[in-house]
C-alpha cells in the first residue's frame, strides 16, 4: 500500500489505533511493515503503543492534547495543574497534561508533550465534567473544586503546619474565592483523610457556599 492511499484512509480519522490497523491489513502484513517505516519517517506519530496520529500536515482532523491524554491512558480526566492553571487558580501555565486515573500510576513522554496520571481511589474517580475541543473530541476535565481537592490529597504529605501560607506561597492559589467550599469538602470527605478536610478548610475560608 502506498502512503498517499493509507493517508485518505485515515485523514478522517483522530487517532489511529493497532486495532484499525491489523483490520486494514487483513493478511498482508506488508502494511504493517510499511506502517513502521512510515512512523519512523514521521508520517505517522506514535503517542504510545497502539496508538498513532497522522502528521499535521496530512490529517483532516486536530484534536486537542486534552482529547488525546484521555486516549492515552483510560479511565482518566485532566485534573492537578493543569486544570487548576486552565481555571486561572494558578497563575503559572502548566505544559505537561496531568490527570487522575482510577488504575496505577504512568507517565507518557511523546512529540506531543508529556502526559503525566496520577492514581486515586476508584470512590474518588468523580467530579469531572464532559467538554468538546476545536474539532469537535470529547475530553473529561474536573471541575475546579475537584482538580483543587485532587492536587491537595496528592500533595498533602508536604503539608506538615501552617497550611495557609503554604497555599498561598509554595502552591500560589489564587482567585480562591470562586471556588464552592460546599463541594470542596464534599469531594475531600471521598478520600477518607482528615488532614485533607483541615487543608481543604484552610483553603476554603470566605468561600462561597452555594
Amino acid at each position: 500500500m502506498r502512503y498517499e492511499e493509507f493517508r485518505q484512509k485515515v485523514k478522517g480519522l483522530p487517532l489511529i489505533t493497532s486495532q484499525f490497523m491489523a483490520l486494514l491489513a487483513g493478511a498482508d502484513r506488508s502494511v504493517l511493515v510499511q506502517f513502521r517505516r512510515w512512523v519512523k519517517a514521521g508520517k505517522i506519530i506514535k503517542l504510545r503503543k497502539g496508538l498513532y496520529l497522522l502528521n499535521q500536515s496530512d490529517r483532516r482532523i486536530n484534536p486537542s492534547r486534552l482529547f488525546i491524554a484521555n486516549e492515552i491512558y483510560s479511565p482518566s480526566y485532566v485534573s492537578l495543574e493543569y486544570a487548576l492553571s486552565f481555571y486561572g487558580l494558578i497563575p503559572e501555565k502548566a505544559v505537561d497534561v496531568t490527570c487522575v486515573t482510577s488504575k496505577k500510576t504512568a507517565n507518557y513522554k511523546n512529540s506531543l508533550g508529556q502526559f503525566i496520571y496520577q492514581h486515586i481511589k476508584e470512590r474518588c474517580f468523580t467530579g469531572f465534567e464532559e467538554f468538546k475541543d476545536e474539532a469537535g473530541l470529547v475530553y473529561f476535565m474536573a471541575t475546579p473544586e475537584k482538580a483543587a481537592v485532587d492536587f491537595l490529597y496528592l500533595n498533602q504529605d508536604r503539608f506538615k503546619s501552617d497550611y495557609d501560607k503554604l497555599l498561598a506561597g509554595s502552591f500560589r492559589f489564587q482567585d480562591k474565592g470562586s471556588l464552592n467550599a460546599k463541594k470542596l469538602m464534599s469531594y475531600a470527605k471521598l478520600f477518607n483523610s482528615r488532614k485533607l478536610e483541615r487543608i481543604v478548610k484552610a483553603l476554603s475560608r470566605d468561600y462561597k457556599n452555594e
